[in-house]
């Protein structure tokens, strides 16, 4: 399964000064623009971090997802959510042929946490050997930041803030969590682990 974020949420959408006011930066600081761009990586790698853990996908953008074989013949669970709307599907074949399907032949069978692909007609198309099923969908919960739940919310500016702090230790090349991210985004997490099997 592969899993494609097919542009990225503009710079104008990101939460620069919300993270600003949360690292207390100085008003010069806060003023230059080169500044904005390193705070805007941190934001960018925060918010990467906090949808690989939960599945949630924050700004609402558009996939592609790649799947080589369905869970079942008749559904697919989707890899994060929310989902809002599917804007193609077809089938490639292992030789590059590809097939397309109508999209109204799709459902989406909504779930806060682990949204489910169906058609309407029964059994999902068939994924011939060495194909793949092509799925463009439009994802995410927010258009802006005021409408990320409050939680991811702080979530991001908490490990942007973590990121930033511990810029020069070479050791978070190895990755971790601070306890405050970890509570705040366990009830997604402890959900993917009972509908998935894998956290």
């Amino acid at each position: 399964m592969i899993l494609i974020e097919e542009y990225q949420t503009p710079q104008s959408s990101l939460p620069i000064e919300h993270f600003k006011a949360h690292l207390h930066l100085g008003s010069g600081f806060s003023e230059d623009a080169v500044q904005d761009q390193v705070l805007e990586g941190y934001l960018r790698a925060a918010i990467s971090a906090i949808e690989g853990r939960t599945g949630q996908a924050l700004y609402a953008r558009d996939f592609e997802w790649s799947v080589g074989a369905w869970e079942s013949p008749d559904s697919q669970q989707f890899p994060l959510s929310p989902v809002r709307t599917i804007t193609e599907f077809k089938i490639v074949k292992a030789n590059g042929d590809e097939t397309s399907f109508d999209v109204g032949q799709f459902q989406i069978v909504t779930d806060s946490m682990s949204p489910v692909l169906r058609s309407l007609s029964g059994s999902l198309p068939t994924i011939p050997e060495g194909g793949k099923a092509v799925v463009r969908m439009y994802a995410g919960s927010a258009s802006q930041w005021s409408d990320v739940p409050p939680d991811l919310a702080q979530a991001v500016l908490l490990m942007a803030a973590h990121y930033y702090e511990y810029r020069s230790d070479l050791s978070l090349s190895r990755g971790c969590t601070p306890f405050g991210v970890t509570a705040l985004i366990e009830r997604y997490r402890t959900i993917r682990i009972s509908m998935r099997g894998t956290a």
